[in-house]
């Protein structure tokens, strides 16, 4: 998904992941992300920083992820970017991990929906809502891969779509504020 992003955006993407990490993690320069992330936004290089949590976690853990996007925001603006919130698809229906959860289909969907939302709200940020396209095509075409939580080669290259079109977005409006505030100066 990344090769995907920096592709529709011709921009540069630096990617500080890895399978089920927090966005807490980022924040500490004694994690293995924090000591790249920490770094990276105080060199202030970055046109914009995408937030995303681990799937599960603006559930099961809703304090520290609204703490850390909050955090993580901060540090994202002092440096120079403008932060925007990736947010997350419920797994699908009927599979094993949504099971292993005890909620439903629904109800994951709607809660990480909620999450994602309060937590743009709360920093003053766009969220690319992959995980509602993700929602209204349910069932329509293929966005999981066999496990049923990670995305397909068609849902990274939704996700991509919407990371891109949320940043030319985001880019645009900045654009717009700048040009008018140069004419009120």
């Amino acid at each position: 998904m990344p090769r995907m992003l920096s592709e529709l955006t011709e921009a540069e993407v630096v990617q500080h992941t890895r399978g089920g990490a927090c966005l807490s993690e980022h924040l500490s320069e004694s994690t293995q992300l924090g000591a790249l992330t920490q770094p990276a936004l105080k060199n202030g290089r970055w046109d914009f920083i995408i937030l995303q949590e681990m799937s599960r976690g603006p559930i099961i853990a809703p304090g520290e992820f609204f703490r850390s996007v909050s955090q993580l925001c901060e540090q994202s603006r002092q440096s120079g970017a403008l932060p925007i919130l990736y947010a997350t698809w419920a797994y699908q229906k009927d599979s094993a991990k949504l099971a292993s959860l005890g909620i439903g289909y629904e109800e994951m969907y709607l809660r990480l929906f909620d999450a994602y939302h309060e937590a743009a709200a709360r920093s003053g940020v766009a969220v690319a809502d992959v995980g509602r396209r993700f929602y209204e095509l349910a069932g329509v075409c293929g966005l999981y891969s066999k496990d049923g939580f990670h995305p397909s080669e068609y849902g990274s290259r939704l996700a991509a779509e919407l990371l891109a079109e949320t940043i030319r977005r985001e880019r645009q409006k900045l654009q717009t504020e700048n040009a008018a505030h140069r004419e009120d100066v």
